[in-house]
């Protein structure tokens, strides 16, 4: 059965191929096999119908004769599944018989952090250092008023003597021998459908176009060194548990020409007894005696600020509810605070006394 390729990446006919890419872009991110919820055989499926739609030629024969236009003399299918995911995990683009080109640095960098725009000058893409993430546990106190923590950690970070250019301070800077000063080196496979051409960032380089004669003896040339690191983190005041903050720039060196990741801060906060959240407001219990809450009583209750006083009006029954407005966390990213929640529980005594008792069977009457 034929397949209909607009219909697969869900452009009408007359799209543009920008339109085609852009719907490519979109599928493709949504069903990547390497991805959380991918789907490799749909990815497979929307591979094949850009390839398709995403050369003039291959379109021309598609729209006269269908999906079986292979048979008609044309090119079918896609490339080769495994040439295509060894482009896209390596952020390189390549190019099929018919010439169409793909890029998958541009269509697939933000899902495998190996993207991040080509460089001026038609050089080859930078390169992105790893993100790093670190754990710190908060008090719930911190977690709704905010706070400022310090955390070290070790990772790869440029290195102090060349600044992360892996040059010998000094050196002479010189056009890259093997790239040609690109900062790409083209690389031919041959596969199945023939052959395919590849590119890389060049490998000497690392994309820059140009290399120092002279690498730095400190890091050999990488630009990074592997060293201790420390931040002062600012915790924002209503934060919650499994909150995470990010630090752009501050994970680890991807050495000579290239980009550090980022540090992500995961924020867990402790428990604390007899309060219970919900977004900014806080909600805790008290327990009074029949008799407070029946003739009201002026009460102490535990709150983010401290102890308060409660006033217990007379009549209040079990399981009533107070608001004590502004009493609870900081709005995040927002001014003012929620509120506190107060409900009250009835305590009845287990045993009374003959004297209480008589009380009681007294006040049974008058109720």
């Amino acid at each position: 059965m034929s397949k209909d390729y607009y219909k697969i990446l869900g452009v009408d006919k007359g799209a543009s191929q920008d339109e085609i890419k852009k719907a490519f872009r979109k599928l493709a991110h949504k069903h990547h096999p390497d991805k959380p919820g991918g789907d490799e055989a749909t990815f497979k499926e929307v591979n094949e119908a850009y390839q398709v739609l995403g050369d003039e030629t291959k379109r021309k024969q598609f729209d006269q004769y269908g999906s079986d236009f292979q048979q008609q003399g044309g090119f079918g299918g896609g490339a080769g599944w495994e040439d295509f995911m060894r482009a896209a995990r390596g952020g390189g683009g390549f190019q099929g018989g018919g010439g169409a080109q793909f890029d998958f640095g541009d269509i697939f960098g933000d899902m495998f952090g190996f993207g991040g725009g080509s460089s001026r000058g038609g050089q080859g893409r930078t390169r992105r250092g790893n993100d790093v993430q670190v754990d710190i546990e908060i008090t719930f106190e911190e977690a709704a008023f905010g706070v400022e923590r310090d955390i070290r950690l070790q990772k790869q970070n440029d290195c102090d003597v060349c600044s992360g250019s892996g040059a010998e301070p000094g050196s002479d800077v010189k056009t890259c021998v093997e790239c040609g000063g690109r900062g790409q080196v083209i690389r031919v496979q041959q596969t199945i459908l023939g052959a395919m051409q590849t590119a890389a960032t060049c490998p000497t380089c690392h994309g820059a176009g140009k290399k120092s004669e002279k690498s730095c003896k400190h890091c050999s040339g990488a630009g990074m060194v592997r060293s201790e690191s420390s931040y002062k983190v600012k915790i924002p005041g209503g934060i919650d548990n499994g909150g995470v903050i990010r630090l752009t720039g501050k994970g680890e060196s991807a050495g000579a020409q290239g980009h550090a990741g980022d540090l992500y801060v995961q924020v867990h906060v402790r428990s604390k007894a007899g309060f219970q959240r919900h977004e900014f407001d806080i909600y805790t219990e008290v327990s009074i005696s029949f008799v407070q809450a029946a003739l009201g009583d002026k009460i102490e209750i535990d709150t983010l600020d401290g102890k308060k006083k409660l006033v217990i009006p007379e009549g209040t029954q079990p399981g009533q509810k107070f608001k004590l407005k502004n009493l609870g966390v900081t709005r995040l990213h927002h001014t003012g605070r929620g509120d506190q929640y107060v409900t009250v529980n009835v305590a009845v005594p287990k045993k009374l006394s003959k004297k209480a008792k008589k009380l009681v069977e007294e006040l049974r009457g008058e109720l």
